[in-house]
């Protein structure tokens, strides 16, 4: 059993996107799905390291054919009973051998990118998703901000002391990955070196959640009304290039 399944085991992903702040995440990625899909019927959707199925479900349930790859059995096994109509494909983002070339409209990376560490993994699976795209499909891809960790874990947190201890955090504050992390994170310039080196055109950098993670208390104790205000409110600010890596 790896790190990641032994994480996942205890971690209860089923319920992440059900919280508030997981919430913001759904509505603001599922408003940007939704654009480049609109109009479009049947179409062929792969969920790359799919977790529990919350995108697997919703794309699922407005007619699309989707496939989800997953490879946490946990994690799968629930995927399973969430999402009976999809077809489900316990395997890695690095090696997608049982998909075909140029197979999909839409592919979704979400997981994989801020799990896998080393630029060669990123790339390996990034290439992968590509692979099985159709020509003019459009991928989308989800990473980590390393400013958004330094500030939430280092120092909202007091942690600071004990991550340059361990000498965490190089001369420019960027956060340095030990073989048993589970999460790698990125500055913009590392997504656009990513993306130049894939030889892909992007679209749109956005901010999925933007402030929502620092504000998980306030949120929480938001009316329903008030919280649909803050949902439109993080749609807004997600293509606000000012806040963008915050």
């Amino acid at each position: 059993m790896n790190d990641l399944e032994k994480y996942y085991n205890k971690f209860n992903e089923d319920k992440r996107l059900k919280t508030r702040h997981g919430q913001v995440e759904m509505f603001v990625c599922l408003n940007y799905i939704k654009k480049y899909i609109a109009g479009r019927q049947n179409l062929n959707i792969l969920d790359v390291g799919a977790g529990t199925g919350a995108y697997t479900k919703a794309l699922a349930e407005m007619g699309h054919n989707v496939v989800a790859v997953e490879p946490v059995k946990k994690n799968f096994s629930v995927l399973k009973q969430n999402c009976p109509t999809a077809q489900l494909l316990l395997g890695d983002a690095r090696n997608l051998k049982k998909l075909k070339d140029e197979s999909f409209d839409i592919v979704l990376l979400f997981g994989p990118l801020y799990h896998l560490k080393s630029e060669e993994d990123k790339m390996q699976a990034i290439m992968e998703a590509k692979r099985v795209a159709k020509k003019g499909a459009i991928l989308m891809n989800m990473f980590l901000m390393n400013d958004y960790a330094v500030l939430s874990y280092a120092f909202k947190e007091q942690n600071i002391k004990t991550i340059l201890n361990e000498q965490r955090l190089d001369k420019n504050f960027k956060i340095v990955a030990k073989e048993n992390d589970l999460y790698s994170y990125a500055r913009i310039e590392d997504i656009n070196r990513l993306y130049k080196k894939s030889g892909l055109k992007r679209k749109e950098l956005i901010a999925v959640d933007s402030a929502t993670d620092y504000m998980r208390e306030v949120i929480n104790k938001l009316t329903e009304e008030e919280f649909n205000t803050f949902k439109n409110y993080m749609l807004y600010l997600s293509k606000q290039k000012n806040l963008l890596g915050a």
